[in-house]
């Protein structure tokens, strides 16, 4: 569903991302781990067509991003750690919005709408401007834009900053849906103790090199991944 390929991102002098190659398959929920500054950002935003890479390759249902990228954003959905949406916008112009571009029919996108709002108990708000909405709101509604177009493949990059509990809970339970009806999930997070509960399979990056990636029994053994990522981290 998502294939990364030989993936290199220069800053300047500074490789953040070096050589990095991942394959997430229909099905999969898969995790991406690494400190600040490792590189998963910037990896993230390259498999989505948000930022350019300098060399290396990325297929979303084996569409290649360079040479279609319009194809490839039709087929998966991003949601940010911290979402810039339209805040002169209320919540239903917005959705409606993304709706639009996704070409989803009134029929559908209503349905969808009405079902993940009173889900994340977003649906009092929708008539409010964007500008007047938490965090945590801003996170829910750009969640509900993610899945109004029924994406095969959803990229996220710490989903669970700013939730509460209720709306975590309900995420990961969206998240293991999407898969068993053959979609993808590739995500990033610092909460390990829920990736290694929630993924199938877990990268660990650090400098922009990947250092380990597998299954979670692969990857953590008989010991947890916080203990692996903070072995993995401290070799030199």
């Amino acid at each position: 569903m998502l294939k990364i390929e030989h993936l290199s991102k220069v800053y300047g002098e500074k490789k953040a991302v070096d050589d990095l190659s991942l394959h997430i398959l229909p099905g999969e929920i898969y995790g991406f781990i690494g400190h600040n500054g490792a590189g998963k950002t910037t990896t993230i935003k390259a498999c989505c067509g948000i930022l350019q890479y300098d060399s290396g390759e990325v297929y979303v249902d084996g569409v290649s991003m360079k040479e279609s990228p319009l194809l490839c954003k039709s087929k998966l959905a991003y949601i940010p750690d911290n979402p810039d949406l339209y805040e002169f916008m209320t919540g239903i112009q917005f959705l409606n919005f993304v709706a639009d571009i996704f070409k989803v029919s009134s029929t559908v996108r209503q349905e969808k709408i009405r079902r993940y709002a009173d889900a994340f108990e977003l649906t009092g708000d929708l008539g409010q401007t964007i500008s007047s909405y938490s965090h945590g709101m801003k996170q829910k509604l750009a969640i509900i834009s993610a899945l109004i177009h029924d994406p095969r493949l959803i990229i996220m990059d710490e989903p669970f900053v700013g939730l509460d509990p209720k709306a975590s809970h309900l995420l990961k339970g969206i998240m293991r849906e999407i898969c068993d009806n053959g979609g993808a999930i590739f995500f990033s997070t610092h909460v390990l103790e829920v990736a290694e509960k929630l993924c199938d399979k877990v990268a660990i990056i650090k400098g922009g090199k990947l250092i380990k990636s597998g299954t979670m029994e692969e990857v953590k053994g008989d010991t947890s991944l916080e203990e692996v990522f903070l072995e993995l981290e401290g070799e030199q």
